[in-house]
C-alpha cells in the first residue's frame, strides 16, 4: 500500500466513525415517524399534541447548537462528540419508557440536545481531519449516514409495527441505544482535529495527527498555512460578536440562508409526517403508510450515495442549481397531484410516492449534503466552532418553524372541497403547502446565483483569506 493510500484509508475511517453521530441523528429524526401512529392512540392525543411533540425534540436541537458553540472551541471536537453519544443513550431510554405525553415531550427535547450537538461538532471535525482535495466527499459522508439512520429507523418501525398493540412504539425508541454505543465506543479510539489542537498550542500533538492524515508532499504546505491562519486569529477572542465583524459577514449570511432553504423547501415534513402524508394520499393503514415512508429513506440514501461521487466533481454550485431546481419542480407536481386526488381515483396514491421520491431523490443528491458542507467550510478557524453552531442553531429554528406550521398551513391552504380524509374524518389538503415550499426553492434559486460560494478543491485557510480581503462570495475561485 502507498503512503499516499494509507493516509487516505485512515481518514476515511476517522470519518466514518464519527459520522456515526449522523447516522444517530438521522434514527432519532426518522424514528418518530413511524411511532407517532401508535404513540398517537395510545396516549390519545391528537394532531396538534404531535406537532408538540416532534417539534420539542427540534427545540432542544436548538439548545443544543446554541449552547455547545463555546464549549466545542474549549474542549475539543472529540470531547463534545462523545457528550453526544451519552445523550444519545440516555434520550432513546426515556423516550422508550415515557409513561404520557409530557414525559415523551421532555424525553425527546432532551434527546434533541445531541442532536443538536452532533449536527454541528460532527461536520466540523470531519471537515477539519480532511484533505481539501476530498472534504466534500467525506463531509457528505455525515448526511450519508443521517439518511442511513433514517433509513434504519423506518424498518425498525416496520420491525416492532403492531396495529393490534398500541405500546409497541417504546422499543422503536429503545433501538437508538445500540448506535449510540457504537459512537460512544468507536469515537474514543479516534485523535482530535489537528487544526484545534494547534490553535490551543499544542504543536507536537498536531503535526503528529496532521502527519498521519496529509499527504507528505502536501503537509508543510499546510503546516504553515495552519500557523499563520491560527497566529492571525488569536488577535481577536473567539466571542459571538466576532462573527458579526464586517470581514464575516458573507460567512455569516451564506450560513443562514442556505439552511432557511434547505428547511423551508419542507423535507422534514416529508421525514418526520411521511406516513400521515401517505394516509392522505390514499393508503388504508398505517403499516401500509411506514412501508412507503421506507420507500422513502431507500431513495434517500441511494442517492446520497450519488452525491459523494459527484459533490467535488461537478462543484458545489454546479449542484446546488441542479438539485433545487429538481426540487422546485417536483414539488409543484406534487400539489398538482393532491390538486387533483380527486379525479386520479386510486393512481392518485401511486403517483404520489413516486413524486415524493423524485423530490427525496433532488434533495439528497444536493441540499442534504451540500448545506452541511459548505457551513463547515466558510468560517475561520478562530470561531468555526461558533460559525458551524450558528449554522446549526439555524437549521434548527427554521426545522422547528416547519415542522410546527405544516397541519397549521395544510389547514390553512385546503379550500373548500379539497378536504382529504384519512380513517373517515377530514385532514385537509396538503397541496398548498407543498406550492409554498416550491415557491421557496425557487427563490432559493436566484439567492445562490448570486451569494453561493463555490469552495470545491480550496482549503479552508485560503477560504478565510478570501474573506479577509473583503472580496464577493460569488469570486471565491
Amino acid at each position: 500500500m502507498t503512503n499516499s493510500k494509507f493516509h487516505s484509508y485512515y481518514v476515511y475511517i476517522i470519518a466514518l466513525v464519527a459520522a456515526t453521530g449522523g447516522l444517530l441523528f438521522g434514527f432519532d429524526t426518522g424514528v418518530i415517524s413511524g411511532a407517532i401512529p401508535f404513540f398517537q392512540k395510545d396516549l390519545a392525543i391528537d394532531n396538534s399534541a404531535i406537532e408538540l411533540i416532534t417539534s420539542a425534540g427540534l427545540i432542544g436541537a436548538i439548545l443544543g447548537a446554541l449552547l455547545c458553540g463555546k464549549v466545542v472551541d474549549r474542549f475539543g471536537r472529540k470531547k463534545v462528540i462523545l457528550l453526544s453519544a451519552v445523550i444519545f443513550v440516555v434520550g432513546a431510554l426515556w423516550s422508550g419508557a415515557a409513561g404520557e405525553m409530557y414525559s415523551l415531550i421532555f424525553a425527546r427535547m432532551f434527546l434533541g440536545i445531541a442532536i443538536g450537538i452532533s449536527s454541528f461538532v460532527v461536520p466540523l471535525y470531519i471537515a477539519e481531519i480532511s484533505p481539501a482535495k476530498y472534504r466534500g466527499r467525506l463531509v457528505a459522508m455525515f448526511q450519508l449516514m443521517i439518511t442511513i439512520g433514517i433509513l434504519a429507523s423506518y424498518f425498525s418501525d416496520l420491525m416492532f409495527a403492531n396495529e393490534q398493540d398500541f405500546s409497541c412504539w417504546r422499543p422503536m425508541f429503545y433501538v437508538g441505544v445500540l448506535p449510540a454505543l457504537v459512537l460512544l465506543v468507536g469515537m474514543y479510539f479516534m485523535p482530535e482535529s489537528p487544526r484545534w489542537l494547534l490553535s490551543r498550542g499544542d504543536k507536537e500533538t498536531s503535526r503528529s495527527i496532521l502527519a498521519r492524515i496529509e499527504s507528505p508532499d502536501v503537509f508543510a504546505a499546510v503546516w504553515s498555512q495552519m500557523e499563520t491562519d491560527i497566529r492571525a486569529d488569536r488577535q481577536n477572542a473567539s466571542q459571538w460578536k466576532e462573527l458579526f465583524r464586517p470581514w464575516l459577514r458573507a460567512p455569516l449570511l451564506i450560513a443562514v440562508f442556505i439552511m432557511f432553504f434547505q428547511q423551508f423547501v419542507g423535507i422534514n415534513t416529508v421525514i418526520y409526517y411521511s406516513p400521515k402524508i401517505f394516509l392522505m394520499a390514499g393508503f388504508d393503514s398505517a403499516i401500509s403508510a411506514i412501508w412507503a415512508s421506507a420507500g422513502v429513506g431507500v431513495v434517500n440514501v441511494c442517492f446520497t450515495i450519488l452525491s459523494l461521487f459527484i459533490i467535488d466533481r461537478w462543484g458545489r454550485r454546479k449542484l446546488y442549481f441542479a438539485g433545487l431546481a429538481g426540487i422546485a419542480l417536483s414539488l409543484l407536481a406534487l400539489s398538482a397531484c393532491f390538486l387533483l386526488s380527486g379525479h386520479l381515483d386510486g393512481a392518485g396514491k401511486w403517483l404520489s410516492i413516486v413524486l415524493i421520491f423524485i423530490y427525496i431523490a433532488f434533495f439528497a443528491v444536493s441540499m442534504g449534503p451540500l448545506a452541511w458542507l459548505i457551513v463547515s467550510e466558510v468560517f475561520p478557524q478562530r470561531v468555526r466552532g461558533l460559525g458551524t453552531s450558528l449554522g446549526s442553531l439555524a437549521i434548527w429554528l427554521f426545522n422547528t418553524l416547519v415542522t410546527f406550521t405544516f397541519f397549521k398551513i395544510v389547514q390553512a391552504l385546503s379550500f373548500s372541497g379539497m378536504e382529504l380524509k384519512v380513517e373517515g374524518e377530514s385532514a385537509g389538503n396538503p397541496a398548498g403547502a407543498f406550492a409554498l415550499y416550491a415557491l421557496v426553492a425557487i427563490a432559493g434559486l436566484i439567492w445562490g446565483y448570486f451569494y453561493l460560494p463555490e469552495t470545491k478543491g480550496i482549503s479552508l485557510e485560503k477560504i478565510e483569506e478570501h474573506w479577509r480581503k473583503g472580496l464577493k462570495a460569488r469570486d471565491l475561485k
